[in-house]
């Protein structure tokens, strides 16, 4: 049986990246595992993923919640130094 760090060590994204896209969709982790394995191989997927931690970004800090939004800051640069497609086709 596959667990958790099995999924997200498959899908082509970091445990916060999956973590981010979960928090946009409100969808469980595993399930945000699998939509961002789909995003991450299909032509618009890595822009689509840029926007989703771009709108967490702009959540967290419409809610003041300054840490978070660093946080997520720190993602999405690992995110767009590891998926360079995803500046390029946005």
């Amino acid at each position: 049986m596959l667990t958790y760090e099995d999924c997200v060590g498959l899908c082509d994204l970091t445990e916060e990246e999956v973590e981010a896209i979960a928090e946009h969709e409100h969808i469980p982790e595993i399930v945000a595992a699998e939509l961002g394995s789909y995003l991450v191989h299909t032509e618009d997927g890595m822009p689509k993923i840029r926007r989703i931690i771009l709108d967490d970004i702009e959540v967290a800090r419409k809610r003041g919640d300054k840490h978070h939004a660093i946080a997520l800051k720190l993602v999405l640069k690992h995110f767009v130094d590891t998926h360079p497609q995803a500046v390029a086709n946005a």
